[in-house]
């Protein structure tokens, strides 16, 4: 265990001494990290010399001063060599605590996780969403039950987490949990912040994460094409729950609102924008980045439908938005009946908005960005990269059907010299 120690004394003056005297203080630092405390000893400031560290003088008083500083350091470097000879972590803090008969507890992993869940859950809606704790939460049952998986034992110390039970994580979320890879990521990043609560607290001397790196695979965004949305759009056999959902769905294909922002949207959000017509002006639930999106005629018509609804009535919102959950599932009916094979949910109506209703109709990228509400224009040109790919498939149909055709027209003259 290559690990180093350094042990230094000094004085540090506090507004309360007036009478020349200062406080002595221990500094301890391994590996580069550090520990301090008060030895609840005062000397004249005149008297120290800083570098030696210790008081300057013959008097008895210097000597037994003196003394006892070494006395101090003696100890410290005993502390220091039990530990390493144990085998256990060791950090500055952990020096200064068994030096101050505060060492003792070792702090578990879900123990750690747990009480960071429970910090959420008691700020929801003062920084943390219930979608955050949602994601926290589902990372610590994944995090239990590789425990139990790989262990047998319902928590292990944060001290044993190391770079195989990282990658032992993500091989096991991805094997038995049959989790995509980006999932799987999200998931041990959850997990990172964790175990970095304990590092930046000195339970632990290593992060375990110094070498792993989060790897992301690109996965190109769905959106649905102006075919698709039409045919969703103009739909008229539709249950009157199928109705509602699909009615928000493209709501939120002609605004770009995201559900929960839909969700919270009341009437106060629309205002008279600078070209006189109507706007949503409303700041992200997610990023609290303000977004301004003009009403499009069909976003208009969609909230006039549902003016007299009695959840609109009454005053709870613009319209009357079901839970993600179950809008989810309803969209999955609503693609069967109108014969798209594709994965709707209330998210890809965003991406729709961003790629078929602006980018594709030539709206710039910066105003698109805008609307959206990204802090970033580099998350915007996601999605014009999207377009980009599309339109390459589309030249590469183009090029093959060019040379078809080219190819029957050389036929043809052939047969005509024939």
């Amino acid at each position: 265990m290559s690990t180093a120690i350094n042990i230094l004394f000094y004085p540090k003056r506090r507004e309360s001494d007036t009478d020349g005297k200062v406080m002595i203080y221990c500094r301890i630092t391994v590996n580069s990290r550090r520990a301090e405390f008060s030895l609840r000893r005062t000397v004249n400031e005149q008297k120290w010399d800083s570098h030696s560290g210790k008081l300057r003088g013959k008097s008895e008083e210097v000597y037994n001063f003196n003394r006892f500083l070494e006395v101090v350091k003696n100890r410290l470097f005993k502390i220091y060599e039990t530990l390493l000879n144990e085998e256990k972590d060791i950090s500055a803090t952990r020096v200064k605590n068994t030096y101050l008969g505060k060492e003792g507890k070792e702090y578990q992993v879900l123990e750690v996780f747990k009480e960071h869940n429970d910090e959420i859950e008691s700020l929801l809606g003062k920084g943390f969403t219930k979608g955050t704790l949602q994601r926290y939460k589902a990372a610590y049952v994944h995090v239990s039950d590789y425990i139990t998986y790989k262990f047998q034992l319902k928590d292990i110390y944060v001290r044993t987490v190391d770079h195989k039970f990282i990658t032992g994580l993500e091989f096991y979320l991805k094997s038995k949990k049959n989790l995509e890879h980006n999932t799987a990521i999200k998931y041990i990043v959850n997990f990172k912040k964790i175990i970095r609560i304990a590092y930046a607290n000195e339970w632990i001397t290593k992060d375990p994460f110094f070498y792993w790196k989060a790897s992301w695979k690109t996965k190109e965004k769905q959106y649905l094409t102006q075919t698709e949305l039409d045919t969703l759009q103009n739909k008229k056999s539709f249950l009157p729950r199928l109705e509602l959902v699909r009615d928000i769905f493209v709501f939120c294909c002609y605004t770009g609102l995201a559900y929960s922002d839909v969700k919270l949207l009341k009437f106060e959000n629309i205002v008279i924008g600078i070209n006189g017509d109507r706007w949503i002006k409303i700041a992200r639930k997610k990023t609290k980045a303000m977004s301004s999106i003009p009403l499009l005629p069909t976003a208009e018509k969609i909230i006039e439908k549902y003016s007299q609804h009695p959840h609109v009535m009454n005053g709870h919102g613009v319209l009357p938005v079901m839970t993600n959950q179950k809008s989810n599932a309803y969209l999955k009916e609503i693609a069967d009946v109108c014969g798209i094979n594709k994965n709707l949910t209330t998210h890809l109506a965003r991406h729709t908005f961003a790629t078929t209703v602006t980018l594709s109709k030539g709206v710039s990228i910066a105003t698109v960005s805008k609307m959206l509400g990204h802090r970033s224009l580099k998350t915007t040109q996601i999605y014009a990269k999207v377009l980009d790919s599309k339109i390459g498939d589309e030249m590469n149909m183009l090029k093959e059907k060019l040379a078809q055709e080219e190819k029957d027209l050389a036929a043809t003259q052939n047969d005509g010299l024939e």
